[in-house]
């Protein structure tokens, strides 16, 4: 078992999610974070006076898989989160000791 992390840009969602009900990932958490990579946050200019903004906007999902799913969920992060600019994101593939339903108390691959 694997929980996956992935990093993306919010305006990205929508077409990662596609992208996994293809491959029939269905099972997702997600929450709003910001942070910044290689961008390090932007710079702008309100009412004349400039400011920075130190950290962006971003998306964080955690999809728990058995093995097989491993590579279908990274490929569809990666078909739906791709724009070709710096701050798409990045996937963070992590082991995963155990999962348990609650419901029902059932554990390991079969919870998930």
């Amino acid at each position: 078992m694997k929980l996956i992390i992935a990093i993306i840009q919010p305006s990205r969602l929508e077409a990662v999610k596609e992208a996994l009900t293809k491959v029939e990932v269905f099972r997702l958490t997600v929450m709003d974070c910001q942070g910044f990579g290689r961008q390090k946050g932007q710079s702008g200019i309100y009412r004349g006076h400039e400011f920075s903004v130190n950290l962006l906007r971003k998306v964080q999902l955690q999809i728990a898989v058995n093995e097989e799913f491993v590579k279908p969920t990274v490929d569809a992060i990666l078909e739906g989160g791709h724009t070709g600019e710096i701050g798409d994101g990045k996937i963070f593939v992590l082991p995963m000791d155990d999962c348990i339903r609650i419901r029902t108390g059932e554990r390991g691959s079969e919870a998930i």
